[in-house]
């Protein structure tokens, strides 16, 4: 069972309080470390192990869902993009990184990938922190049809 499994578990269960958002595919949650604040995961639900392996109707919600959380990011945010990636090398379970990305960040690290920050220093999602954040992007979801009522 991979990490993404067991965190899927978790928001299955209502216990974390990163999660955004039940979406049509899965879930939007905050993630645990914003190397740059607005950064999202989408967790396919149920859980497989890479994008070929939906089928077609599924992958196109999936994807959809994936460019709605990108929207309201975007609108929340003020970013001036957002890089989606979607690895699974280590990680062998479908999931995609949703990075805000704006002018402002450092010059060394603005047009590189998000890798290069140094995550281990990077600030770690708090309620007190991104709470209100996080409720920001679940509300512009939710005013825009993009998730569903919990």
């Amino acid at each position: 069972m991979t990490q993404i499994h067991r965190f899927v578990e978790t928001l299955r269960l209502g216990n974390d309080p990163k999660m955004v958002a039940r979406m049509g595919s899965g879930w939007a949650v905050m993630g645990s470390q914003q190397v740059v604040g607005g950064y999202c995961l989408l967790l396919p639900d149920p859980v497989v192990p890479h994008l070929n392996a939906l089928g077609e109707r599924d992958r196109v919600q999936f994807l959809g869902d994936m460019s709605r959380l990108g929207d309201a990011i975007l609108e929340v945010t003020g970013a001036e993009r957002i890089n989606y990636e979607m690895l699974g090398n280590l990680e062998p379970a479908l999931h995609c990184h949703l990075f805000p990305r704006r002018l402002d960040e450092p010059e060394s690290l603005r047009t590189r990938p998000i890798w290069f920050y140094e995550w281990d220093l990077a600030e770690a999602w708090s309620e007190e922190s991104h709470g209100s954040l996080r409720d920001a992007i679940r509300e512009t979801l939710a005013r825009n049809g993009a998730s569903e009522h919990l």
